[in-house]
């Protein structure tokens, strides 16, 4: 089954091919920058793709070029432009950001080209991050005269590391994928001719696996990072569902058989 859906004005488009989704940043001709219109599409295409049974999400830039410069400074004079209208900007931004982390399945971030302050922040978010020899990524809120919502800055300390995202936010400096290699920001490096088999094989590969365990397994993952007893608690309860799924016993039955298990989600 092949669905596509668009959201935030047509800047956000979702698809799902079998169980793998995918979340395109669709403004090719501004580098992926996301508007505010496409910041709530952000949520709202995540919530559709776990909604049309999307086991793994990849979210990528269109083009094949860039994956997002990050917020449009283009319209900051009207939708950004003081305390009052900024908060709620972020409202956008953080929901956005918050979508990307808190989506029930896996999401692969495939990062090509300029990887810039919000883009950034959507990549920190996601679970996984591949990327080629192209990536260039940068915070450069210190250049605009802005600072980022604290939510955001989690995600960004998570993914760089401490002494890392403190040298990008104080200095707004650029850095390479080679720069980043020590950091752990990228789950792991390919050449750019295969980065999206790569990705696809990643996808793919989550997307075969039991439903319920690996939604049960990002929770539990989530909570150890954050330290969370409501995570805790809630990875604990999906964990013992589980045991009494039919993708369980499915497991169970194609190991004995040796044979590929189809898991159904139940």
């Amino acid at each position: 089954m092949n669905l596509t859906q668009a959201f935030g004005d047509g800047g956000i488009v979702a698809a799902v091919d079998g169980h793998v989704g995918l979340l395109t940043i669709s403004n090719a001709r501004r580098k992926n920058a996301l508007n505010l219109a496409m910041w709530q599409g952000v949520a709202e295409a995540t919530s559709w793709l776990a909604s049309q049974d999307a086991r793994a999400i990849i979210l990528q830039g269109d083009g094949g070029v860039d994956f997002s410069a990050g917020a449009d400074i283009s319209e900051f004079d009207e939708v950004r432009k003081d305390t009052a209208s900024a908060l709620a900007y972020e409202t956008a931004n953080s929901a956005a950001f918050a979508a990307i982390r808190e989506a029930p399945v896996p999401v692969i971030a495939k990062l090509r080209g300029i990887c810039f302050g919000g883009g950034l922040g959507l990549a920190a978010a996601a679970d996984i991050r591949i990327g080629d020899e192209t990536g260039r990524f940068a915070v450069p809120a210190g250049k605009l005269g802005l600072a980022y919502p604290a939510d955001a800055m989690a995600d960004i300390v998570a993914a760089l590391g401490q002494a890392t995202a403190r040298l990008a936010v104080f200095t707004a400096r650029q850095f390479s994928a080679a720069d980043l290699a020590g950091s752990g920001f990228l789950t792991m490096q390919v050449e750019s001719a295969a980065l999206d088999e790569t990705v696809a094989g990643i996808a793919a590969d989550i997307a075969a696996n039991a439903p319920l365990s690996v939604r049960a397994s990002k929770v539990s993952i989530r909570a150890v990072v954050a330290g969370d007893s409501a995570l805790q608690a809630e990875a604990a309860r999906q964990g013992a569902a589980t045991f009494d799924s039919a993708d369980y016993r499915e497991g169970r039955a194609a190991f004995a058989e040796k044979r590929k298990a189809v898991f159904t989600g139940r």
